[in-house]
């Protein structure tokens, strides 16, 4: 079912890593050696994959390089949203994917790509041809952000929230699906590539939307999914329950899952974007929830959370 593993989200953007903590990204960079360490222990057929970037900055490519951690990952990703957030064309696409292949011989996956149906529902259907017309003749696998919109009474995970003026409000609009749960012209689009194109999905913990999501992804054949399994959330009373029904849940996909976000308790400073004071503790969540989802060994025991998660 897990066929890759992404270690953290957007490390080199605020909103998910904090770079006062960790202005030369050395901290995340052994945050980083030390998880792909843990997971390809667990299971060595797990895709490793460095946390897609946001903005795409091969500069920072490079830095990771300089740490070491490249040698750690199998997978470089990038996320791009040119006609919402990003200072840049649509068109580009082919050319900024080509920048990251410059500075490394690692494959490029595109494990965010999306357009929001904040000013109009058509631009998202002209994002969504376009974006697979660019993308999926020129990469291994895309994910498209995202099925549902995000309801607006969650909040989004930034850190600039209403101070970003309108670009906040975007947060809520990326979805094919509206919070209402009635279809945009842009998910017949997206049927039409479902079964080259993945999709993007986090699911907050106890998500409601969880079986609607998978009813949906069956309908439209979609054969990928990326979602997330939070180091925060398995602090949570009733978290094995949850992490076990999603899991149980997507288990006909080929999942990336995404592991991130510090406990507050375990971070230099208290905020899911802070370093963690023990990188190690991480490592631990990730080898746990490899060996718990995707044991090496096909049908295995459940492993038992590491002492750190006990506690």
């Amino acid at each position: 079912m897990i066929e890759a593993a992404m270690i953290w989200n957007e490390p080199n953007n605020k909103s998910h890593w904090d770079p006062e903590l960790d202005p030369d990204w050395a901290i995340f960079a052994d945050t980083v050696i030390r998880a792909a360490g843990s997971i390809r222990a667990m299971n060595p057929a797990i895709t490793r994959v460095l946390g897609g970037m946001s903005p795409i900055d091969p500069a920072w490519v490079q830095r990771m390089e300089k740490h070491g951690a490249l040698d750690a990952v199998d997978v470089i990703a990038v996320h791009g949203f040119p006609l919402d957030w990003n200072l840049w064309s649509i068109h580009d696409w082919p050319q900024k994917v080509a920048e990251i292949e410059a500075v490394t011989h690692k494959p490029v996956w595109v494990t965010e790509c999306g357009v929001g149906s904040f000013g109009a529902e058509e631009v998202q259907v002209f994002g969504i041809d376009k974006t697979a017309e660019l993308l999926l003749p020129r990469v291994p696998r895309v994910f498209w952000y995202s099925l549902f919109d995000l309801p607006m009474s969650w909040g989004a995970t930034t850190r600039h929230r209403e101070a970003e003026g309108s670009s906040y409000y975007r947060h809520f609009y990326m979805g094919l699906i509206r919070e209402d749960g009635t279809p945009k012209p842009s998910l017949e689009r997206y049927a039409r590539v479902a079964n080259e194109m993945g999709l993007m999905q986090w699911f907050h913990f106890e998500d409601p939307r969880l079986d609607e999501a998978v009813a949906w992804m069956k309908r439209l054949g979609t054969k990928r999914l990326r979602t997330g399994l939070s180091w925060a959330d398995s602090f949570r009373p009733g978290a094995i329950d949850w992490f076990d029904r999603q899991m149980e849940a997507l288990a006909d996909f080929d999942v990336t899952v995404t592991f991130c976000f510090t406990p507050e308790h375990l971070g230099v400073a208290p905020h899911h974007t802070s370093p963690a004071r023990d990188p190690q503790g991480f490592a631990d969540f990730c080898a746990w929830m490899i060996d718990r989802y995707a044991p090496a060994r096909g049908l295995a025991a459940p492993a038992a959370a590491p002492a750190l998660e006990q506690a």
